[in-house]
């Protein structure tokens, strides 16, 4: 799932029955089996509830709105509410007593599975080239996800799903290459902009894009030409893999206009 479809997949779906976000990253084992967990138990309920993954690396404003803090992160959404979460691991059959808990407390609230009575239709099936790309992208496989992606958007340029999720899949593959030491690289060279721009990445990973967004400005104030360029770029690209009406880009662009002027 993306923020494209977080609506259609979590919100509209969780009037009919709760739906159960699971925020996690293909990085951690922890999460990957505790995904696979949750596919059994799901399977098992039959459409009693819906199993929605998230990958927060490359969703992290999904994981900013629901306050993620570790992974993985487990949240029962019903009337397009959270109505309770979890983080960690947990044995099968408090996992069991948990989604049971779930069920009771919405029980008779919600309209029901798709195809009961008064049951809205099901969603539009997803697009499966979108699927492909988001299993490559499960698997490690950037390389291929974003061949994907790019070939989505290559023959849609209006898609804006693939867009999106191309920009994301894009700033994870870099990341990756970056070294846990950046951020106190960058510290301790200022005046290194590429020290700074990987920095900005490590920090945008963490889930902190607003020290990512102050150390490019401080970057660009400091600086000047092509210098001034790369960090310019660098913060505006950042600023794609965000809504942009997120308070936290909103604020970056005031302040980059003062920089800049």
């Amino acid at each position: 799932m993306t923020a494209a479809t977080f609506e259609a997949e979590v919100l509209q779906r969780s009037t009919q029955v709760p739906v159960v976000v699971d925020l996690g990253s293909a990085r951690s084992p922890q999460s990957v089996a505790l995904t696979r967990q949750l596919g059994q138990l799901a399977v098992e309920a039959n459409g009693a509830w819906i199993h929605a993954r998230v990958d927060v690396d490359t969703n992290p404003q999904i994981a900013q709105a629901f306050g993620v803090q570790a992974i993985p992160t487990v949240v029962a959404v019903a009337a397009g509410q959270p109505l309770a979460d979890f983080q960690g691991s947990q044995p099968d059959d408090q996992l069991r007593n948990w989604l049971e808990a779930i069920a009771q407390a919405t029980a008779g609230k919600l309209t029901g599975p798709p195809g009961a009575a008064g049951a809205e239709d099901e969603p539009e099936v997803e697009d499966p080239r979108l699927v492909a790309a988001e299993e490559a992208l499960e698997d490690g496989d950037f390389d291929t996800a974003i061949a994907a992606y790019q070939a989505i958007v290559d023959a849609e340029p209006a898609n804006t799903e693939a867009q999106a999720a191309l920009r994301q899949v894009k700033f994870l593959a870099r990341v990756q290459n970056v070294d846990a030491d950046a951020v106190e690289r960058a510290d301790a060279t200022p005046s290194d902009v590429a020290a700074q721009i990987e920095a900005a990445d490590v920090e945008l990973s963490q889930q902190d894009p607003e020290a990512a967004f102050a150390r490019l400005i401080a970057g660009i104030k400091r600086t000047a030409g092509d210098e001034r360029n790369l960090l310019r770029t660098r913060l505006l690209e950042l600023f794609e893999l965000f809504d942009a009406a997120d308070p936290a880009v909103v604020a970056a662009r005031r302040k980059l206009a003062s920089a800049l002027y």
